[in-house]
């Protein structure tokens, strides 16, 4: 066995074996743990675990000690070793029998807190052991409510030990490929289920967006959740997730972590045979974060490090095998980057990944194009890696011709002899050489590009051949031949030759002085062929080159030549067949605009002065085309076109001009973007438009403000309206004209995005206009059009951010309606859209960011360090919250009321996420800015009556959210408006009301003001009249304190509140309020009337919640035992109730609390209000019961209380009584109390609640004063509290006879003497007759007080017939008592009690009259009355007889009965017999001679005998006259009845 000694650390173990012995001993042990030292209880639980270890337990035993251990652990709470200890005895138990460590997660006291986290890691670990399967779905479902509760970093740590657990035992049967509802107690559809509610908890309930401990467990848990979650459901989690993921790695959690959670997770979705379209969207995001992981350094010693760097390859794998082409480019755009890390993690890639996929040719291309932009590059640090990555790519035949050609020539630039290349990378060459073919190497060997390497090739050939030799493979050269693949062609020779040529005839014509002759020339010119672009070009640089000499006649030229364009009489083109009308057309268009474009660009500028006129020309070519105008003759115009503004927006002379044509020609493109179809795409035109309108921005005039507001409009709903992406491919014919279809739909948004950039350079203070004219399509019921728009709103304002350039300060003057339509966005029901708005709201805050920075930079101020870093796009995405949060600085007071206005309407959007959102924005703004508000009123009606709709429930609940957030910050404004509302108040309004207790510091601010109404109506004296302001007050109060969350803020103000609202109870009680008046109705629930209620009781009833809300329900409790409600219901009867609700108070409250109402009441005790007055004194009086508040230094109690009593009020007289009799029971007070005796004794004779305090507070003074003092007060009190036992009020007597019986108990401690003994006889009789009442509490009373009298005058038998009298044994007891007391023999006690009761036959109370009655013959019946002195009959019989007349016919009879009685007592055998003993006795008294028993006194005679023989003589007459006659009469009566017999009759 083992011992534990207290203050030692010695323990024993011999012979020890786990019994039930040493159990016992244990939880004696840890029974007193709280006294030993940490190393006492250390030892045994060492020793404990050993034991168990090494011995198998019985399974109630087990069971025992597992109690024991989590009890040590839930009570003491145990930390670092010791907690280890606690953690490892679990263990050892739950080796043996799983299931009971496992079961003690859901004991009943852990369902409102967390279990230990000892108990946590064990169950963890457990979870693993062989035998706790069947515990698998059970212990989940608890996990998952604790998820919700951990808080702190170590309970989540403890969690996650379970949680691992969990994930990885469930994974391992489900790889086994084991039915696991056979083996687990969960099936594979709910432990999905269970998966996936995990996941949304963790994201949901956890912060986990920092670099903790916490943080990288749960990376871990995730991993394996995706694997048990349904692909389904985790396919759509991708793109919360990938965000997630990318949130980490900039809090820089360890990147393992962070590579293991990607690679499980594309693992995962590649198990379900497709990633999906979220994965495909999030692609770049996700190499993105694998690049960086791989570019981190691996250590070799770290484990982490190397699986960092495998996991991450993995994962490239994976993804290439889903996503092949896809995954090569996005890979492939790390190598533009020019940042060796990336490439050289790029080379690790494709070298790991290139082997395990398909070669595809697509693929081939793409994996050279990288290796040549590497070559391209040709960066030091990548050489190294590039080789090896090349040497494996010719292994795998990847050299075509031209691409080969250039990797070979890199490969010999770095093999020659003289570079400064390290001779690793030289041997690499090498080797890489030699893997080229032996006559492709004689090729390179020869050529005059390579005499630098002549030396190394030529070895590397000669080696070749020499191994080929060796093999017996005679290298054959004969058949190669070099061929001469660098001499220009005859096709190239020819081209060279007619541009030049048409260079000749230019500067031919431009050296002639001949003005006709240039004229023909350039006429005959530009009527040559044209077919070709060669030629068309070859016309314009000649009439460029002519132009630069003979500007006017060239323009001229064209001018006239344009007219075949315009004029059907003249025109050649309409000679063609119509067919080729259209195509001649765009010739001869290209033809001018080109030469245009030609002579801008060798003009020195004397073009500019007949540009205006050119483009006016260019204008009427189109309106006045002489053929039809369909869709390939517009493309052909807008090109020629484009290229002619192109030219002249180049020319930096051309800022120097105006061109009053560019609003015209702005307008004409917006006319042919305006007849492009809305329901489809098939040309390029609207693109086209856009893209000339954006390349024409530069020249003057600038566009107006109108003209971009129609420019924008025009565009926007040329673009945005076009159907969906898919749609538009359903419509395509083939694959190919679908991904054209696609293709041209995307390069049309670019068009539309780069229009857009060019008009904010233009202007950038107007870009919130620019937003604006977005708000239709950010609003569209169509998703494509929805997200169109988000995505240029976010692509303008990250061009804006990026701008770098605000010189110009960009004004948002209507900020609060622009960051609430791009917030809304960012809860939209399609993910891109919220992260596209996620996107632009960032890039919207980055620039009033920069805008902050360069004012503060201006004024000279520090700039503002890590703000730009607090926010990110991943921070909005989804999160109206930090939105606000955000932007709250930036909004000006009408911004904010602005953005509040709009986001209201909102609330009632078809789509459940955006009218969220919308409320979302309200709470947030609220809470950051909510004190800025303006128009408070026009919010508040505005939420309201959007709260009586149809509102979705969440958003209703933000709504609710948001208005308590105003009322917070805005009390004094909302508050009365919704107090004015009428009663009783619909739902909504009650709603609101319940909002407003569910926050904290909006709970305080309503509450203050409410109890401020409440103290200012009824500071003084109102009139009778019933106000309409303090009753909606309690209305508004029984929501607000109906919730759970205003415990805190109720708690801060209860003191104050609970006065407050008892006053107004008081005020209310008085009134003359209407019947059946209803203020407020409460629902009770589904399915049930709701719950109508008056102001007294809405009143009573916030009462009740306001001890419920401040978490002392024992209150409530104690109320409703002593019925306090009742008594607060009645004027009469209210300083009652407030007296028991104070006792509640006292009872259940912490002293902290008492003080707190006792500081708030001192104040009022003397108010000229009488309520307040009796309120705060009847709290004050009750107060006292409690130790610490009668204690309270530099308070003069009494003082108070004494004043009181004199006032002639009773209630005051009564309250301050209490408060005396409260006083009384803490030490310290007998002195000064028992001087009051004689002051409190004179209240005993009052008003019944008066002399009911007088007799507590002298009850009070005895049993908890001095010892010295009580016998002393006893006595000098109990001449009046004796009557007070037969008074004839109930509760008056049930007072004073309770005192007696707990005075009697007092004076018993201290042995009274024979004074006190005999004040203590006197209240027997009262006490016997009190007992007869028929009053249940009386007859309690009565004998509690007599159990107490038999235990001080010593009658221990009678003490258990008086503990248990009720109402059906009183008489029973009374007689048993008689009984007793004549057995006493003592005579002389029971003629001092039967006189005693004599005094109560002249009672004006019938009851007492007939109870002395009763007393009298229910003790004569046990005296021997025969053995009674004579006078002392006589005396009974008079005093008897004299009630023979009462007028109460009960008590005459009993009257009659008792005399009856009494004479059967007396003469037992005959009268006559009688009468002779009688007239015997009295001669024997006569003549002096003794009889045979002398006669005993019952009572004491007033006065003594006298020996005069006259006196003696006529006393002894009259003592005998009696008998005497009566034995005449009795003679008399014999002769009478004789018969009469004279002589013999036979005479």
């Amino acid at each position: 066995m083992f011992i534990v000694m207290v203050g030692s650390s010695e323990i024993t173990d011999r012979n020890l074996d786990v019994s039930e012995k040493n159990i016992k001993d244990f939880m004696e042990a840890l029974q007193v743990a709280g006294q030993l030292s940490a190393d006492n209880v250390l030892q045994t639980l060492k020793l404990l675990k050993v034991k168990i270890l090494n011995n198998k337990m019985a399974t109630p035993r087990c069971q025992k000690v597992t109690d024991i251990i989590v009890d040590y652990m839930k009570t003491m709470k145990p930390e670092g070793e010791l907690e280890e200890l606690c953690t490892e005895v679990l263990l050892a138990l739950g080796f043996q029998s799983p299931g009971i460590v496992i079961f003690k997660l859901w004991d009943r006291w852990h369902l409102n807190n967390l279990p230990p986290n000892g108990l946590l890691v064990a169950v963890g670990r457990l979870i693993f052991c062989q035998g706790a399967d069947p515990y698998i779905g059970v212990t989940w479902e608890y996990i998952l409510h604790l998820l919700r509760m951990a808080q702190k970093e170590d309970d989540m740590l403890a969690v996650c030990h379970v949680l691992k657990g969990l994930v990885i035992s469930a994974r391992k049967h489900l790889d086994l490929g084991t039915k696991n509802d056979e083996i687990m107690d969960i099936t594979q559809e709910a432990l999905s289920i269970k998966a996936y509610l995990t996941l949304r908890v963790l994201f949901n309930r956890w912060s986990l967006r920092s670099n903790n401990k916490v943080t990288e467990e749960a990376l871990v848990i995730i991993g394996h959740l995706f694997f048990l979650i349904p692909p389904s459901k985790l396919k759509n989690q991708v793109n919360r997730l990938t965000r997630w993921l990318m949130t980490l790695m900039s809090a820089k959690v360890a990147p393992f972590y962070i590579s293991q959670c990607i690679f499980q997770l594309i693992d995962a979705l590649a198990l379900s045979g497709c990633g999906g379209i979220n994965l495909e969207s999030q692609l770049g995001n996700i190499i993105d974060m694998l690049f960086k992981q791989l570019s981190e350094t691996v250590e070799d010693s770290n484990h982490h490090s190397v699986q960092n760097h495998s996991l991450a390859l993995k994962a490239f794998y994976i993804l290439t095998k889903l996503y092949n082409d896809r995954v090569v480019t996005l890979i492939r755009e790390n190598v533009e980057s020019k940042d060796p890390a990336k490439i050289i993690s790029t080379i690790q890639i494709f070298t790991d990944v290139l082997q395990k996929v398909p070669q595809t040719e697509k693929l081939k291309n793409e994996v050279m194009h990288s290796v040549i932009i590497m070559i391209q590059e040709d960066l030091k640090p990548v050489r190294r890696a590039l080789l090896n990555f090349i040497e494996m790519l010719i292994q795998h035949d990847y050299l075509a011709p031209h691409q080969g050609s250039i990797i070979i020539n890199y490969v010999i630039k770095l093999s020659e002899s003289d570079c400064s290349n390290e001779e690793d990378i030289q041997l690499t060459c090498s080797k890489i050489l030699q893997m080229v073919t032996l006559p492709k190497l004689i090729t390179l060997v020869c050529q005059p590009s390579n005499t630098l390497a002549f030396v190394p090739l030529s070895k590397m050939a000669t080696k070749m051949a020499l191994r080929a030799r060796s093999l017996g493979q005679v290298p054959y050269l004969s058949s190669f031949h070099l061929r001469p693949t660098q001499f220009i062609s005859p096709q190239k020779l020819l081209t060279h030759l007619v541009a030049f040529l048409y260079k000749f005839f230019g500067f031919t014509l431009r050296t002639s002085r001949n003005i006709k002759m240039v004229q023909m020339m350039l006429s005959a010119i530009l009527q040559t062929v044209h077919e070709e672009l060669q030629e068309r070009e070859g016309i314009a640089v000649a009439l460029s080159i002519v132009s630069m000499k003979h500007l006017k006649v060239t323009l001229d030229q064209l001018q006239a030549y344009s007219a075949i364009l315009t004029d059907k009489n003249s025109s050649s083109i309409l000679k063609l067949m119509k067919e080729h009308q259209q195509r001649e057309w765009g010739l001869v268009c290209n033809i001018i605009y080109l030469s245009y474009s030609k002579i801008i660009s060798e003009s020195k500028g004397a073009i500019f002065m007949h540009l205006d006129d050119i483009l006016a020309m260019v204008l009427q070519h189109y309106r006045n085309c002489i053929v039809e105008k369909d869709k390939n003759l517009k493309l052909e115009y807008l090109d020629a076109l484009t290229k002619l503004i192109n030219i002249l927006s180049s020319q930096p002379m051309a800022f120097q001009f105006k061109f009053p044509q560019k609003i015209e020609i702005v307008t004409f493109m917006m006319e042919l973007i305006r007849e492009e179809p809305m329901n489809s795409i098939s040309s390029s035109i609207r693109q086209r438009a856009m893209n000339f309108i954006t390349n024409f921005r530069k020249l003057h005039p600038l566009t107006e403000v109108e003209e971009r507001t129609e420019l924008l409009q025009t565009c926007f709903q040329s673009v945005l309206c076009l159907p969906s992406t898919e749609d538009l491919q359903k419509e395509a014919s083939s694959s190919q004209e679908a991904q054209a279809t696609e293709d041209l739909l995307m390069e049309t948004l670019q068009s539309l995005l780069r229009l857009m950039e060019t008009l904010i350079v233009e202007m950038p203070s107007q870009i919130q206009y620019c937003l604006e004219h977005l708000n239709i399509w950010l609003n569209s019921q169509n998703d494509n059009e929805r997200e169109r728009a988000t995505w240029c709103a976010a692509r303008i304002l990250g061009f804006t951010a990026k701008w770098n350039n605000f010189g110009v300060e960009i004004k948002f003057s209507r900020l609060g309606c622009l960051v609430r339509l791009l917030a809304m966005r960012c809860q939209d029901p399609v993910d891109n859209i919220c992260f596209l708005s996620s996107q632009a709201v960032y890039n919207l805050y980055r620039i009033l960011l920069l805008q902050k920075q360069m004012q503060r930079k201006k004024q000279g101020l520090w700039e503002e360090e890590g703000k730009s870093e607090v926010y990110s796009a991943n921070v909005f995405y989804n999160n109206t919250f930090e939105i606000a949060k955000a932007f709250a600085e930036y909004f000006t007071e009408m911004q904010l009321t602005h953005l509040v206005l709009t986001a209201m309407e909102g609330l009632t959007d078809s789509k459940a996420t955006v009218s969220l959102a919308a409320a979302q924005l309200m709470s947030a703004v609220m809470k950051e800015r909510g004190r800025d508000m303006i128009k408070i009123e026009e919010i508040v009606e505005g939420i309201v009556g959007r709260l009586n709709l149809q509102l979705e429930p969440n958003t209703k609940e933000e709504t609710m959210r948001a208005m308590c957030l105003l009322a917070g910050n805005n009390t004094h404004r909302v508050v009365p408006m919704l107090l004015n509302k009428t009663l009783p108040w619909d739902r909504t309004n009650l709603a609101l009301w319940k909002a407003f207790g569910t926050r904290r510091e909006t709970t305080i601010s309503v509450l203050q003001l409410l109890i401020g109404i409440l103290e200012k109506l009824h500071s003084r004296e109102e009139s009778r009249e019933m106000a309409f302001q303090p009753v909606a007050v309690t209305c508004a109060l029984c929501e607000m304190l109906s919730g759970s969350l205003c415990q805190e803020a109720v708690q801060e103000l209860y003191p104050r509140l609970l006065l407050a609202i008892l006053h107004h109870l008081y005020w209310v009680i008085e009134q003359n309020v209407p019947q059946k008046m209803v203020v407020y109705n409460r629902e009770e629930g589904p399915g049930r009337k709701s719950k109508p209620f008056d102001p007294t009781s809405c009143a009573l009833e916030v009462v009740k919640l306001v001890f419920v809300a401040a978490a002392y329900e024992g209150v409530v409790v104690y109320a409703n035992q002593h019925h306090c409600w009742d008594l607060l219901s009645s004027p009469e009867f209210y300083y009652i109730g407030i007296m028991d609700l104070t006792s509640g108070i006292v009872k259940n409250c912490e002293p902290a609390i008492l003080h707190r109402i006792l500081n708030l009441i001192r104040n009022i005790l003397y108010s000229s209000n009488y309520h307040r007055r009796i309120l705060a004194r009847t709290f004050y009086a009750q107060l006292l019961w409690h130790r610490s508040v009668a204690q309270t230094v530099g308070q003069d109690f009494l003082g108070n209380l004494i004043k009181w009593t004199n006032e002639p009020n009773i209630i005051m007289k009564e309250v301050g009584l209490r408060g005396i009799s409260n006083l009384a029971l803490h030490p310290g007070q007998s002195e000064s109390l028992k001087s009051q005796v004689p002051f409190l004794r004179d209240f005993l004779k009052n008003e019944a609640r008066v002399t009911m305090q007088a007799v507590k507070s002298l009850r009070n003074i005895i049993c908890f004063g001095k010892q010295q003092n009580t016998k002393v007060v006893f006595c000098s009190i109990s001449k009046q509290l004796r009557p007070l036992i037969n008074d004839e009020r109930d509760l008056v007597k049930i007072s004073a006879t309770s005192a007696l019986g707990h005075m009697l108990h007092r004076v018993h401690k201290f042995k009274p003497g024979a004074i006190t003994r005999r004040e203590i006889y006197s209240f027997l009789v009262p006490l016997l007759l009190s007992i007869q009442d028929n009053n249940t509490e009386v007859v309690k009373a009565c004998g509690g007080a007599l159990t107490e009298w038999t235990k001080v005058i010593g009658w221990s038998s009678l003490t258990q017939t008086f503990q248990h009298t009720t109402l059906s044994d009183h008489i029973q007891v009374l007689e048993e008592t008689c009984k007793y007391l004549v057995g006493t023999k003592n005579i002389q006690l029971v003629g001092e009690f039967l006189s005693q009761s004599f005094d109560f036959l002249t009672s004006p109370q019938s009851f007492l009259r007939e109870a002395a009655i009763n007393f009298i013959g229910l003790t004569i019946k046990r005296l021997t009355m025969k053995r009674i002195h004579e006078d002392d009959v006589e005396l009974l019989q008079n005093a008897i007889g004299s009630l023979r007349n009462d007028p109460v016919e009960s008590i005459q009879s009993l009257v009659t009965t008792t005399l009856k009685n009494l004479d059967e007592y007396l003469n037992p055998e005959s009268m006559s017999a009688s009468r002779m003993s009688q007239l015997s006795n009295n001669i024997f008294k006569v003549t002096g001679m003794k009889t045979s028993e002398r006669k005993k006194r019952l009572f004491k005679t007033v006065k003594q005998e006298r020996d005069d023989d006259d006196n003696q003589k006529k006393n002894i007459w009259n003592w005998l006259r009696g008998p005497l006659n009566s034995l005449c009469n009795w003679h008399n009566r014999r002769v009478k009845t004789t018969p009469l017999i004279i002589g013999n009759s036979d005479k």
